[in-house]
């Protein structure tokens, strides 16, 4: 029964076949013909392909590249998902984003960086500090690494869409196939070594992981074997502490991490960079080992390289600066431990802190202050050194009772039984007397700590790189002297020191063999700090000068001859002193 229409109204008329056939033919013949309008033809099989274009970007080789075709229906289920419209870009001059801290150049191809340069600080040769290995030329900093799908075009070379901020201190990167969609966004502060960095990647509009990497070095690769000093790092909050991968851990394949990292990225001995995860979502890293030649070494080294995600969307603020404890704990408190003192840190991080002040509240210069500490911590140890004098004086008092002693063993060899007698009465005639044998090395065992605790400021503290005084240019280096390569003054006054502090200090009897080895400890000394940080070197010399001062001191007051009177003289053979 036929269906009616309230309001007594009369159906419509149904359209016929005929004007039902007419209307799909005009339908076919506008899409036709319209078609070449809105969708580009892909390149039939067998024609020229497009001549590769040239970019060249500064301090890096031209690159050929060929633009990539439109990549076709790889399967029904592919053709069936959503498209996205395709993006056309060419190959754009370089963008530079210029702050009070970076100069950094971009490039559009991959959406990549080509030259980080530091403006505050110089590099080995005393040049502007490049961050980036220009001459590594495999992966830039920030390509993007698929652990899992990856999208059938290699967007690290395609060409992005560029957007600049209008204020400079930005850029957006777009890019799309039609399948898939690459989105990243740089935004810099003009005073921070801090900016922000996001990225996405959707393959036929579903969302797929896509790491920022820096790859190929980083940091300072003008020093002497750049690529031992690298380290791809993060701080795992489960174990509150920082960890460091070396490129060998990752020779044989990359090395994955992930957890709740408070930051990951990578870093050399005194420059880092680190991604800070904007949520509290977990971050994944991996670990990668790339071989690559600098600019100054043809010769190919293992750099470690670091890829870094916190899901699907990257939403990281980016630290990259200098290791320096002031910056690091105003961005978090916890990059602080980027800066690793070492097992000593219980005395080293104060150490450094007390030069630091003294640089800071009154001399302005690191060389001075490291001489004033010095001092300070010298006469702060003066009372033990003090108790070391005496005992050394009585030692060479009794020096003619120990060479009684020796006389009277003179022809026992060690291995002699009758040689065990021999130390116990020396040991005897020590106690009896309230003598230290062990005082002669008690100077040099006070200051190891001390010694190794500055050793690792100035292997780690930025501050003291390139810190001068005097003719010293760098106290974190050898002394350079252009006049005079190759020679180190400071070691050579240091062994010169030495050889007058054995002069003033009282020597007790003992073998004459050993006495001979202990004139050769001020150049065995002077060999071991010859290619030490000179600043190390201005601390044992310094430590030195002062132990003479007080030496001499020592030599011309009363104490040293009560010392000495002090000692019992020996019996003789009726039993009277």
């Amino acid at each position: 029964m036929p269906e009616t229409v309230s309001g007594g109204a009369q159906p419509p008329k149904e359209i016929s076949m005929e004007l039902r056939l007419l209307l799909a033919f005009l339908l076919m013949g506008a899409v036709m013909f319209l078609t070449p309008y809105f969708f580009k033809s892909q390149t039939p099989p067998g024609k020229k392909a497009p001549a590769a274009a040239v970019v060249h970007q500064p301090g890096a080789p031209a690159v050929p590249t060929t633009p990539a075709a439109p990549a076709t229906t790889a399967s029904a289920e592919a053709a069936q998902a959503p498209v996205a419209p395709a993006t056309s870009a060419q190959a754009l001059p370089p963008l530079v984003v210029q702050t009070n801290l970076f100069r950094v150049t971009f490039s559009n191809q991959g959406a990549t960086v080509r030259s980080w340069l530091l403006e505050k600080y110089k590099d080995n040769d005393n040049k502007p500090l490049e961050l980036t290995n220009t001459a590594a030329g495999q992966v830039y900093p920030f390509s993007l690494y698929f652990p899992g799908r990856k999208p059938a075009t290699d967007v690290n070379k395609a060409y992005y869409t560029q957007t600049a901020d209008p204020d400079g201190l930005g850029v957006t990167y777009t890019f799309s196939d039609g399948h898939t969609q690459v989105r990243k966004s740089f935004q810099f502060q003009k005073n921070s070594y801090l900016l922000q960095v996001t990225s996405e990647v959707t393959i036929d509009g579903k969302p797929v992981t896509a790491m920022i990497e820096w790859r190929g070095g980083f940091g300072d690769l003008t020093v002497p074997n750049p690529a031992n000093a690298e380290h791809a790092i993060y701080y795992n909050q489960a174990d509150n502490k920082i960890e460091e991968i070396a490129a060998k851990t990752a020779a044989k394949g990359p090395v994955t991490a992930s957890g709740n990292f408070s930051f990951a990225g990578i870093e050399d001995q005194y420059f880092a960079a680190a991604f800070l995860p904007r949520n509290s979502a977990t971050v994944e890293q991996v670990t990668f080992s790339n071989t690559a030649r600098t600019v100054l070494d043809a010769k190919e080294m293992p750099f470690v390289g670091v890829g870094v995600a916190d899901g699907t969307t990257n939403r990281f603020d980016l630290f990259v600066g200098p290791k320096d404890l002031n910056i690091l704990r105003a961005i978090n408190p916890k990059l602080e431990q980027l800066v690793n003192f070492g097992f000593f840190s219980i005395l080293a991080k104060p150490l450094f802190l007390i030069v630091n002040w003294t640089n800071n509240a009154f001399v302005h210069n690191y060389g001075w202050s490291i001489v004033l500490v010095t001092v300070a911590i010298t006469f702060a140890l003066f009372p033990l050194r003090l108790s070391n004098m005496k005992s050394m004086k009585k030692m060479q008092a009794l020096k003619p009772q120990i060479d009684a002693i020796n006389a009277k063993y003179k022809n026992v060899k060690m291995t002699d039984p009758r040689a065990g007698e021999k130390n116990q009465e020396v040991m005897e005639l020590y106690k009896k007397n309230g003598v230290n044998p062990m005082g002669g090395c008690f100077p040099m065992l006070i200051q190891l700590p001390f010694f190794y605790a500055f050793y690792k400021v100035f292997t780690v503290a930025i501050e003291m790189r390139g810190a001068s005084w005097l003719w010293v240019s760098d106290l974190s280096q050898p002394e350079h002297i252009s006049w005079m390569p190759g020679i180190h003054p400071l070691p050579i006054i240091m062994i010169a020191s030495q050889f007058f502090m054995q002069k003033m200090t009282p020597q007790p009897a003992g073998d004459p063999n050993q006495r001979k080895m202990m004139l050769l400890m001020p150049l065995l000394f002077g060999f071991m700090f010859y290619n030490f940080p000179s600043g190390l070197v201005l601390y044992y010399l310094t430590s030195n000068l002062v132990s003479m001062g007080q030496q001499w001191f020592f030599n011309r007051t009363d104490a040293a001859l009560a010392a000495e009177r002090s000692v019992e003289p020996p019996r003789k053979k009726n039993g009277r002193k």
